[in-house]
């Protein structure tokens, strides 16, 4: 996926109004993922993403055992958005860079996950929940 059809689809799904919004709802979601990530598992997925975005994956300088209900949090103060918005955003973020990654490496993320992330990670593309 190139980085056009990442952003577009991230915009199409959080329906956001425009690109920059777009960009920042990325970088706060990703970011946020990053710092969650232990080993070399963050830059793994980002070689799966387009550099532009891979790199938000990367920029976390130190690792957080983060609940989900504090990912949320933390994306919220990222993006500089309430939190229902930043749930919304989020789950569209993540929807995308689902369908953008080969499913192993999503595996592999959620290995190092609590339990309760799997749900974020089961948002199909229209974002409804998958079955």
């Amino acid at each position: 996926m190139t980085y056009d059809d990442f952003i577009g689809q991230v915009q199409h799904r959080a329906r956001l109004a425009d690109g920059g919004a777009t960009v920042h709802a990325v970088h706060a979601v990703l970011h946020a993922l990053g710092e969650r990530l232990y080993g070399n598992e963050a830059a793994q997925l980002a070689a799966e993403l387009p550099t532009e975005i891979g790199v938000y994956l990367r920029e976390a300088e130190e690792r957080q055992p983060y609940t989900l209900k504090e990912f949320y949090t933390c994306v919220a103060a990222l993006e500089g958005t309430q939190m229902p918005m930043a749930v919304f955003h989020t789950r569209a973020v993540i929807s995308v860079l689902v369908d953008a990654v080969a499913p192993g490496e999503i595996t592999d993320v959620l290995a190092q996950l609590p339990a309760e992330f799997d749900t974020l990670f089961s948002w199909s593309e229209g974002g409804e929940k998958a079955a």
